[in-house]
């Protein structure tokens, strides 16, 4: 499995996360004022923010590192 899969799976976790939590990424993106595509974008892997990883972290009760296990820490920051 290439790595663009585990996030992608990953983010299908998170969502079932989110779901079992009672918010979603939906609701997520109206806390944050971001676009839910930058959720998404984030939450696969496709885009780096260190604001949004640490928001979809916390909304699933767990760290960035765990939701992305092996990701550089430098890469490019939207915010």
């Amino acid at each position: 499995m290439c790595q663009t899969d585990r996030y992608f799976a990953s983010h299908q976790m998170l969502k079932a996360e989110l779901q079992i939590r009672g918010t979603s990424l939906a609701q997520l993106s109206r806390d944050l004022g971001v676009s839910a595509a930058a959720l998404t974008l984030v939450g696969q892997g496709k885009m780096r923010s260190a604001t949004i990883e640490k928001a979809l972290a916390e909304a699933a009760g767990t760290t960035p590192e765990q939701l992305w296990p092996g990701r550089d820490k430098k890469g490019s920051e939207m915010d």
